[in-house]
C-alpha cells in the first residue's frame, strides 16, 4: 500500500460482503478460463422456480458436467483466497483506488465486458475485457443463449460471456510487467480472475478493487458515461421496471421523481396489457363474423 502512496491499511483482511450479502469466502467463484453464462444463476437465491431450472440444466448438460463446474469454481475460489492471503494480490477499496488514480496517476485497468463498460467508465482508464459478450452465431452458441435467456437473462439482462483469448496479449502490449496495475470490474469477481492471469505472466504489482466499481461512490472516481457506476451492471426487464436492488438504493437518494419514471412504465404496461386483452376479445367475434360470411 505504501507503494501507492496511500494511507496504510491492513495487508490481509477478509473481503467485505460484495455479492448480495455473500462474503468472498462463501461465494462460488467461476473458473477464470470458462464462460460465465451460468454464473448469475449460481449467485441468486434458490427459489422453487430456480431449483427446477437448475435441474433442467443439469439434465441437459449432465450431472458430471455440473459437478465438474462446481469443483472448478471451488478450486478457483481457493486459489484466489491464497493469492490474497500471501499478499500477491493486494486489496484496495474503491475509495483508495480512486485516490491512487487521481493523486498518484496510477493505472486502473477496467476488465468488464462491453455491456457494462459502455454505460460508465473511469475517465482515462484503459479497457481490456477478460470476458466479453459472445456474439458468435454457431450451432453451439444458440443453445447457450437460449439457456441463458430461460435461466433469467430476460429478467436481469445478463448476456452469454466468453473468455477473451487476447486479454493477456493486449495487456502485455500496453503495460510493462513492473507497472503498478489496479484491476477493476463491476462486482470484483472477474477482476480476481484477471489478477490471477496477470500474475502467471509475470506482473507482480497487482492491486484488486474490492467489491468492484459497483461498490464505489460517485465521488470516488471521475466518471464518464450515461449511468452511475452502481447501475452499470444491471439490465433486462428488471432494469426497465426499476426492480433491481441498485435502483431501489438510487431511488432512496433521488426521491419521488426517480420513482415516478418506473411507476409510469409499470402503469403503461398495465394499460397496454388491458388494451391487448380488450382488443383480443373484440377481435374474436369479428373474426368469427368474417368466417361465417
Amino acid at each position: 500500500m505504501e507503494a501507492l502512496n496511500l494511507p496504510t491499511v491492513t495487508a490481509l483482511r477478509p473481503p467485505r460482503e460484495t455479492n448480495g450479502g455473500k462474503s468472498l469466502a462463501k461465494f462460488k467463484y467461476p473458473n477464470p478460463l470458462k464462460p460465465l453464462s451460468l454464473i448469475p444463476l449460481l449467485g441468486r437465491p434458490r427459489s422453487h422456480y430456480s431449483h427446477r431450472l437448475a435441474a433442467g440444466v443439469r439434465a441437459e448438460y449432465g450431472e458430471d458436467e455440473h459437478s465438474k463446474q462446481m469443483q472448478e469454481m471451488n478450486a478457483a475460489k481457493k486459489r484466489w483466497e491464497a493469492l490474497i492471503r500471501e499478499g500477491k494480490i493486494k486489496i484496495l477499496t474503491p475509495k483508495e483506488a480512486g485516490y491512487a488514480v487521481r493523486l498518484s496517476n496510477k493505472t486502473l485497468l477496467d476488465v468488464r465486458p462491453s455491456t457494462e463498460y459502455e454505460k460508465a467508465w473511469v475517465k482515462g482508464s484503459p479497457w481490456i475485457p477478460i470476458f466479453d459478450v459472445d456474439s458468435t452465431i454457431t450451432a453451439g452458441s444458440i443453445p447457450k443463449n437460449i439457456t441463458n435467456f430461460v435461466m433469467g437473462g430476460w429478467w436481469n439482462g445478463s448476456p452469454v460471456l466468453s473468455y477473451n483469448s487476447q486479454f493477456l496479449q493486449k495487456v502485455e502490449e500496453q503495460f510493462p510487467r513492473d507497472i503498478e496495475l489496479i484491476v477493476a470490474c463491476q462486482k470484483g469477481l472477474r477482476s480476481l480472475a484477471a489478477c490471477e492471469q496477470l500474475l502467471k505472466v509475470g506482473y507482480e504489482n497487482i492491486f484488486w478493487v474490492q467489491g468492484g466499481l459497483e461498490a464505489a461512490e460517485e465521488e470516488d472516481f471521475q466518471r464518464e458515461g450515461s449511468q452511475p457506476f452502481k447501475l452499470a451492471g444491471i439490465g433486462g426487464f428488471s432494469e426497465f421496471l426499476g426492480w433491481t436492488d441498485q435502483q431501489r438504493a438510487q431511488a432512496a437518494k433521488e426521491g419521488w421523481g426517480y420513482r415516478f419514471v418506473f411507476s409510469a412504465r409499470l402503469a403503461g404496461l398495465v394499460i397496454l396489457a388491458d388494451a391487448l386483452f380488450i382488443g383480443a376479445q373484440q377481435f374474436g367475434p369479428y373474426l368469427q363474423h368474417l368466417r361465417s360470411n
